[in-house]
């Protein structure tokens, strides 16, 4: 696998990873819409792991409260601030990954990844997200995360595993439908990304240790480093625009490349 080859991968992974655009979709388009090979399980895995520690690093604060409030909720105990986060994270988590082992295990997910399918979600999904954008109101915050609303985001989180849906558009979607103020929107949906891309890294780590594919190392550890860059820029970006700036600029690239693609799968 060539260095450009890699960086591209680990750009595009880490740009649009929590930009509300769909990483997948945009992975699955790479192979489909150049010439380059399918990156591969092991490259997955990296840029997974890159995204991981930007958004980590980025909302350590909360993490570190998440962090210190596991031991209490082990014990049966929600009774800090710490433990309720960590709760209603993984309340939160649970529909993807069922909803992911079903798939998988069905083959339902590779049978879904075509340029399509991707047509299809980037442009409905970003004219849902520009609805709820519109239409929600802005008087709940970070702190107001129930579990009730913590088991909602999560079912709305379940369906990016459609390609081209954005889990963090779908449940940014999802939490500017039920109230939430944007940046305290992206803020819930970036913390719920933390466990759901633990899971998914872990899945695809268990498919490249069975696979025996551990060649790859030098180039996993570049595409990691590159994806935690990207991914950095881009959340920070995004978060400080959130204070000025609606996702209407998201909504108009999702239905323009989404035009792209019907246009391409169908003409």
């Amino acid at each position: 696998m060539s260095l450009f080859h890699i960086l591209l991968v680990a750009v595009i992974q880490g740009l649009t990873e929590f930009l509300p655009v769909s990483s997948s979709g945009h992975l699955i388009l790479l192979p489909s819409l150049t010439n380059l090979d399918d990156q591969g399980l092991t490259i997955d895995v990296a840029t997974h792991v890159g995204t991981l520690f930007a958004v980590i690093l980025y909302f350590w604060s909360d993490v570190k409260i998440a962090l210190g409030g596991v031991p209490r909720l082990l014990v049966g105990k929600v009774d800090t601030p710490g433990a309720r986060l960590a709760l209603l994270l993984a309340i939160a988590t649970i529909p993807v990954v069922l909803v992911g082992l079903a798939l998988k295990v069905t083959g339902l997910d590779e049978a879904m990844r075509s340029i399509a399918v991707i047509g299809w979600t980037m442009l409905i999904f970003g004219l849902v997200l520009y609805w709820a954008d519109q239409k929600g109101s802005h008087e709940l915050h970070a702190e107001d995360w129930s579990m009730k609303h913590a088991w909602i985001l999560g079912l709305w989180q379940a369906v990016a595993l459609i390609p081209g849906t954005s889990r963090s558009g779908i449940t940014i979607t999802g939490a500017r439908h039920l109230g939430y103020e944007r940046s305290d929107a992206a803020r819930i949906a970036m913390l719920m990304s933390i466990p759901t891309i633990m899971a998914s890294g872990t899945l695809l780590g268990l498919d490249v240790i069975s696979d025996g594919d551990m060649a790859l190392l030098k180039d996993a550890s570049i595409a990691a480093a590159f994806a935690f860059v990207a991914a950095l820029f881009a959340l920070t970006l995004m978060m400080r625009l959130l204070r000025s700036v609606s996702f209407t600029p998201y909504v108009i690239y999702r239905v323009l490349l989404g035009l792209a693609l019907l246009w391409m799968a169908y003409g």
